[in-house]
């Protein structure tokens, strides 16, 4: 007996209720990291001055990452957001931003082009709830089939749900292997990777609690 896949709504919620405030971020802001050589972000990743612009296949949107694996990975993700949950706009998705502020440890992945963020305004921070069951379904096989490679903002003690990251420092093989995959999808034919695959057969939704409930 196979399980039953989640009910897709005809329309999304836009918005969520109003921003929860700000919460400071002891000893860490964005100006002393800008600041401080050789420092890095929560995840381990160095602290840049500048990111390269990737274009994400299949919209007309693009995201400043660190010029690494970690953009391969997070490009993957946005595209499949775009593929899977909605069409990304202009604004949509923000990722390398030196003079965003920091109020929360995570939010540091931003200064290393190791994060972004998709539609902060309607997933801002504190705020849970914000995608439908079907949406969380899609987010969770993104982060089942990378591996743990990245993580999503709406698992963190203060949720972010706009929030995606590298979750692993440099050279960890998570990582590695991550980028190879998704690089290989890309390669193939076609029948693979961001738009070629169905988050709601069962194996798959299987997999992805299985996963969850291992890196609980």
């Amino acid at each position: 007996m196979t399980s039953a896949q989640p009910a897709r709504p005809a329309s999304r919620r836009l918005f969520l209720g109003s921003t929860v405030g700000a919460i400071a971020l002891a000893g860490f802001t964005a100006t002393d990291a800008a600041a401080a050589p050789g420092s890095t972000s929560a995840n381990g990743w160095p602290i840049l001055t500048t990111a390269t612009e990737f274009r994400i296949e299949g919209s007309n949107q693009a995201v400043r990452l660190a010029d690494t694996d970690a953009a391969t990975i997070l490009v993957h993700v946005a595209r499949r957001f775009h593929y899977e949950i909605d069409t990304l706009r202009d604004g949509d998705v923000v990722g390398f931003a030196p003079g965003r502020p920091v109020t929360q440890p995570f939010e540091s992945n931003y200064l290393s082009g190791t994060a972004m963020t998709i539609r902060s305004v309607c997933y801002p921070l504190g705020a849970h709830g914000g995608f439908y069951p079907w949406e969380q379904t899609v987010i969770r096989d993104i982060l089942a089939e990378l591996g743990g490679a990245v993580s999503w903002g709406g698992d963190e003690r203060t949720p972010k749900e706009s929030h995606f990251q590298i979750a692993k420092p440099p050279g960890d093989p998570a990582i590695r292997a991550a980028a190879q995959r998704i690089r290989g999808w890309n390669d193939a034919p076609g029948g693979h990777g961001a738009g070629a695959v169905d988050a709601f057969d069962a194996n798959r939704v299987q997999a992805a609690r299985q996963f969850q409930l291992y890196t609980r």
